[in-house]
């Protein structure tokens, strides 16, 4: 089996590679395991090289069709991870950026897996972003209406409903995974309206001062980083006869506001002995607006019945950074 992540030199698509490659196999529409033989990154620029003889790393544009398609394999045997994309606030920024590589980046993506045929399997990073507006009212959960009002969940709404429509023609067998906002992403703040979710812990943890552009009783919802790359394969493994026609699934998240970030990084820093950094009040008016329309809390009990893990606690998620990354 072939596998490609697109977005492989982002964060997210270098750890799902680590993980799949200390795995070793995935599940084959017959329910069968193959084994891994090649994972193939792709994203516009690599930061560093990989020696993995199994891995390949090739500089691409997503949204550049005729390159994009080139740079994929044609054998049959192939399961597609989508993680690349335009991050929140880039997207509110820049509408006909964001549809260049969001959206027809995702098409370019389905049409390659669909020339890989109805055996490939497509894995899709969504968000929980597809919801907001009126629609959204108390726990957002796989039945609710998408109605997304910012353009990053706009995009991230479209490519689910084209992968439910793909899967319904066989073209493939494709899947989305609703993800909430990942936490606690290692390295600098990026343009994502959400990366301060990553900031006041990362940056405190670091002895650093963590402007928070948000109100501090803002309620968002988070998980950790291992349990997204654990939901993300465990999504890829599932029968596609268990997901029926609704092909995105939520993964379970909880509800955290800075304030109960503060007290959960005093905890950690007491029993670490580490002396925390600052979270300085920046109130960002812009970015209030743009987390003003997403959930607060997501319903994920759907995702929990078909097997994928649950939201660790918030102290184990801060303490598994430390062990990845340091303080």
């Amino acid at each position: 089996m072939q596998v490609v992540i697109t977005g492989g030199g982002g964060f997210l698509g270098a750890q799902l590679c680590r993980a799949l490659l200390n795995r070793g196999s995935l599940e084959n529409q017959k329910g069968d395991r193959e084994p891994i033989e090649q994972i193939l990154l792709l994203d516009q620029r690599f930061s560093t090289q990989t020696n993995e003889e199994r891995v390949s790393q090739i500089e691409v544009d997503i949204s550049n069709r005729a390159k994009f398609l080139d740079a994929l394999p044609t054998k049959r045997s192939v399961s597609f991870f989508h993680l690349a994309s335009m991050v929140s606030g880039e997207c509110e920024d820049s509408f006909d950026d964001a549809l260049r590589v969001n959206l027809d980046g995702g098409r370019h993506l389905f049409e390659a897996a669909r020339r890989a045929g109805p055996s490939s399997r497509v894995v899709f990073a969504s968000s929980i972003a597809c919801f907001g507006g009126e629609a959204m009212q108390g726990e957002c959960h796989d039945r609710m209406k998408l109605t997304p009002q910012t353009t990053y969940g706009m995009t991230k709404a479209i490519c689910e409903l084209l992968i439910n429509d793909h899967s319904r023609k066989g073209h493939f067998d494709g899947r989305s995974a609703r993800l909430p906002t990942v936490i606690i992403r290692p390295g600098k703040p990026n343009a994502a309206a959400s990366s301060w979710a990553s900031g006041m812990f990362r940056e405190p943890l670091h002895g650093q001062t963590c402007l928070l552009p948000i109100r501090r009783s803002q309620s968002h919802p988070m998980t950790g980083y291992r349990t997204v790359i654990e939901s993300l394969i465990e999504l890829h493994d599932l029968p596609k006869e268990d997901l029926g026609d609704d092909r995105a699934v939520g993964l379970p998240a909880m509800s955290v506001t800075p304030i109960q970030a503060a007290a959960v990084l005093r905890q950690v820093a007491a029993k670490r002995n580490l002396k925390l950094g600052e979270i300085a009040d920046d109130f960002q008016p812009r970015i209030q607006r743009i987390v003003d329309n997403w959930p607060t809390a997501i319903d994920g009990r759907r995702g929990l019945r078909l097997g994928l893990p649950n939201v660790s606690p918030l102290e184990q998620i801060v303490e598994e950074y430390l062990d990845d990354f340091g303080s």
